[in-house]
Formats: structure tokens, sequence, C-alpha cells
């Protein structure tokens, strides 16, 4: 080959190398470029993320109650829904479990700590101090009056959810006030705040009433069943368990819904509780096996109480014979549940007073706890449940009937077969158990706990009383008549 083929050839080949070069360095300077664009970005978007993040944190700090309108809650109180058509608030904002942190930081002070220790002080000899959880509730509230009249300590604690009308709830608080019972705005699952107030005051006793109620509500907001009957459960015996010094002794609302499906009559303690018809059964027996865990593993003293029905003045709206008055009155018509088999639903109908007698045996004879804060035990600790009913259930029909006579006005009565929500078509309270350990006999039947309940009923609302006072005494007055000819009947056959 000439050299000046060779020449070319070269030249060629330099030429394509050092367009290779270029092309390279171009390359490589573009991709220097883009991996600097790509760093920038990368930096922007990072502070970016940051600066969004931290403004939702403060946001969600000042906002969260309405960014969480259907997290936990729990309602005061205790049993189960009658067969009837509910009433729930559904729209209610709710408190969640982020709230412990602030919430606790809106508490304590001097005077803070002299009003907490003089609402908790027993003002008896051998008198008991108490926390009772779901003060503003129904039983809470019955329970924390009655302790109070004999001169035991109460503090109480309630949050004041809208699961039904919160003004009903502070009339209550207003009411247990006027007694000399405080009752802090405060939720179960802030446990730096029940720290605070085992710091404060001695507590000898809780009584934790505070829970999720209604067996309806639990297919619409399952997590606040969860939220308050396990989670604040477990955050209640874990202060107890392992901050209070010494331990107190611990009696809890569970529910004669943990029988679910059952068919055995009447219900005992030593019945079957493993097959819950509803969420918040599920729950109330979840709390059951939670109870005694605690009892084992750190000897806490714990008993439940299985309530049946219960009713009387003061009482939760969403009950069925609470929002079978308020339809009477209203003339708006009222839903009862049958039984698959065409049967009347029954409930074993348990009044208040009977139940309160109930909770203050139980909290008298519940024995001490045998944990510390280093978390040994020095023996076994009494662990216990307990049914709390009337022993004598009765036709929902009948209940209805009662109201009629007592309002003085015809219920507009509409019978559905009962729905597969939960409810069950009875139940049968066997107190045999709780009447050998503390004494419980109920006393009160359902003809008089109503007529109670109305006379509340009629003066809370205040209701037009001309025709209905008129039914009451009436029907007052029945009883000892009826009692008169019984007598001279058995007079005349003797």
């Amino acid at each position: 080959m000439p050299l000046s083929g060779i020449t070319a050839v070269d030249a060629a080949g330099k030429g394509m190398k050092l367009e290779r070069y270029a092309s390279g360095g171009a390359l490589l300077l573009r991709r220097a470029t883009s991996a600097k664009l790509v760093s920038a970005s990368s930096h922007l978007l990072f502070r970016a993320t940051v600066l969004a993040t931290l403004a939702l944190v403060f946001l969600f700090t000042l906002h969260y109650p309405s960014l969480l309108s259907r997290s936990f809650h729990l309602s005061a109180g205790a049993g189960d829904d009658s067969a009837g058509g509910g009433a729930h608030s559904t729209s209610a904002s709710h408190r969640s479990l982020l709230m412990s942190s602030s919430a606790s930081a809106s508490y304590g002070g001097a005077a803070w700590e002299k009003e907490v220790r003089r609402s908790a002080r027993p003002s008896r000899d051998g008198g008991i101090s108490v926390l009772v959880t779901g003060a503003a509730g129904f039983v809470g509230t019955h329970c924390s009056l009655a302790l109070k009249a004999r001169g035991d300590g109460v503090l109480g604690l309630d949050n004041f959810n809208s699961y039904y009308d919160p003004s009903l709830k502070r009339a209550r608080q207003a009411l247990l006030a006027s007694r000399g019972v405080v009752v802090l705005d405060a939720d179960i699952n802030d446990g730096l705040l029940l720290e605070k107030l085992f710091d404060v005051a001695a507590f000898t006793h809780v009584l934790h009433l505070a829970a999720q109620a209604g067996v309806r509500y639990a297919m619409e907001a399952p997590q606040t069943y969860v939220a308050s009957n396990v989670a604040g459960l477990v955050s209640v015996f874990e202060v107890a368990a392992k901050h209070a010094d010494p331990q107190p002794a611990i009696v809890w609302a569970s529910s004669s819904s943990v029988y679910g499906l059952n068919t055995d009559a009447p219900f005992s303690e030593d019945h079957r509780t493993d097959r819950p018809a509803s969420l918040y059964a599920a729950t109330k027996k979840a709390g059951e096996a939670i109870a005694h865990t605690y009892n084992h593993i750190y000897g806490l003293s714990i008993t439940g109480l299985r309530f049946f029905t219960v009713y009387g003045p003061w009482g939760r709206p969403d009950m069925a014979y609470f929002f079978f008055a308020r339809s009477i009155v209203a003339g708006e018509p009222i839903t009862l549940f049958r039984a698959a088999d065409g049967s009347d639903a029954r409930r074993d109908f348990t009044y208040i007073d009977d139940v309160v007698k109930g909770c203050l045996g139980a909290l008298d004879t519940a024995g001490k706890s045998t944990g510390s804060r280093s978390g040994k035990k020095s023996g076994p600790a009494p662990l216990r449940v307990y049914n709390l009913g009337n022993t004598s259930p009765v036709p929902v029909t009948r209940m209805v009937a009662i109201l009629e006579k007592l309002l003085g006005k015809k219920a507009n009565k509409r019978i559905v077969t009962m729905p597969s929500n939960g409810d069950v078509p009875f139940t049968h309270a066997n107190v045999s158990h709780a009447a050998h350990d503390f004494g419980y006999r109920p006393t009160t039947s359902l003809e008089a706990g109503l007529r109670h309940f109305v006379d509340w009923f009629v003066n809370y609302y205040k209701l037009d009383t001309k025709i209905a006072k008129g039914a009451r005494s009436s029907a007052a007055a029945d009883k000892p008549a009826k009692k008169k000819k019984a007598a001279a009947a058995m007079s005349a056959s003797s």
C-alpha cells in the first residue's frame, strides 16, 4: 500500500478517534451535568418533603380531632342494647390515642393536685379511695354518688365523647360536683395522666367503667371498640401494675354479651363464652382474657362484672327503654324485634340501684393485689368474674306496655324479625356466685324501676306531665291495691 494511502487511512482513523473523543467528552459532560441536576433536584425534593412533613405535623397537632373524626372514643356505662331499634351519634368528633402527651400537659400544678387529693380522700375511717373511669356515664355516676355518700374518696375521669348527647354527661358531672366529686375531662388511653394521678393520690381501688358501649354501633365504627375496650383496658392495667405503689384492686365492667350464642339458661359464669355474637361482645371477652394475663403476671387483683341490661334514671339514651320513652312521647314509631321462631325478644332488665350494690360489694371484697413496681409478686391475687342481673327475663313488649301506662300514651309499634347484627334473643342471669360472695340480691321489679325512670325522664326533659303524672300515680296506686286484694283473698281461703 502506498504511503499516501496509509496516511489517508491514519488520518481517517485519527479523525474517527477525535470524533469519538469529542462525542465521549460531550457525553461525559452531559452525564456530569445531569448528575448535578439530579442531585440538586433530590436535595430540593428532600427539603420540600421535610418541610411538608413538618407542616402536616404542625397542622395535625393543632387540628387532630377533626382529622380523626372517626377515631377512637369511649362511653361510660355497660350493658347491651335492648331488643329494639337503637339510636346513636355517628357524626361525633372522637378522641384519639394520639392525644395522650398533649392532654397530660394540661394537668398539674399545686391547685390541681390539691383538688385531686381532696376528691380522692375518704371522709370515714376505713374508707377506700377509688378512681372511677367513665364517671360521667350512667353506671359511673350512680356508683360515684354511692361511694361518696358512704364516705369513700372518689375521683372521676371521663372523656365526654358524643356517642350520645354530651350535655347529659355534663349534667351528671354537675350533679357529682355538687356532692364533692371531681370528674376530670380526660381519656383512659392517656397513660401519662394516669401515672400522674397515681403519683398525686394513693388510690386503693379502680372502678373501671369507661368503655365503648352498644352492640349495633360496632358494625359502623369497629375501631372505636378496639381502642376503648381493649387498648383502654390495657392502659389502665399497665399503670396499675407497673406504676402504682401499692397496686390498687381493680373492678371493671365486662358484659352479659360475652355469653353470645350460648343457649343454656340462666347464664352462669361457668358457661362457655367463646362464641360472641358481636364485636362489642368480642372486645369484652378479650378484656376478660387480658385481665387473666395481668393477674397472672403482675399480681393485680381483678374482678369483672357482667352487667345485664342496666336501666334507670340518668340512663343511656341509646338503650331501648330510653329511646322508646322518647319516641312514645313524640308520637314516633318504635321498632320491636322478634326472634326467628316468632317469640318476643326478652331481656333481664336490671335496675341501676341493684347494679350499684353489686359494684360496691365487688369493691369491698376485691382483696389486695400482690405485685409491685419491681415486677415481683408475693403470691396469687384474686381473679373473679360475676353476673349482675335481675334473674327474671321480661319480654321487651312487656317493657313497652309498662312505659305506655306510665306515660299515658300508646306506642306506634312496628314488629320485625331480629336482624343478624349482634343482638341475641334473650338474656337471663344466674347470680348465685355474687349472692354467695358479697350478698348481691336484686330487689327492684321492672314496674317500679321504670316508674323511677319515667319520673326522672319527665322532670329532666321538662315534659308536659298532666296526663303522664296521672298515669304514673294510678300505676303506683295499683300495686298496694292489688296486694290488699290478694291478702284478703288469702284470708278468706284460710
